[in-house]
């Protein structure tokens, strides 16, 4: 099943388009922390794959783990990554690229706003 939750969908022949995905990211209800996440656009045509918008403001961090392979491009701002399996810090900018394998906990935070391009591999089969 093809689902979509952001944005609005143009399908062209074999061209599939969505525009304005990045208005109104859902919040992720992670208590004290303003961060927000939504999937533009997931498993289409059954493949295991899925992207979106991660977003977050300044403020309590996020730790989160990884349920699956994915690859962000930050688009805005700047993240401070933690991980906390080793400790290491790396700061990542507009225009860089990351890859979070399965498995890996990651604390998030920025000093002010941050907002990130991701795709990932998720199925999303019941």
């Amino acid at each position: 099943m093809e689902q979509q939750l952001l944005g609005t969908m143009t399908i062209t022949g074999d061209i599939h388009k969505v525009s304005d995905a990045k208005q109104a990211i859902p919040s992720m209800n992670e208590p004290g922390v303003e961060a927000f996440i939504g999937d533009a656009y997931m498993n289409p045509r059954g493949a295991r794959m899925c992207s979106g918008f991660f977003e977050l403001k300044a403020g309590e961090p996020l730790e989160y783990t990884y349920t699956y392979d994915e690859m962000k491009y930050v688009v805005k701002g700047q993240f401070i990554l933690t991980d906390m399996n080793t400790g290491e810090q790396v700061i990542a900018e507009e225009g860089d690229i990351l890859f979070f394998p399965k498995g890996t906990p990651v604390k998030f935070e920025t000093k002010d706003y941050a907002l990130g391009f991701f795709t990932g591999d998720r199925d999303f089969a019941a």
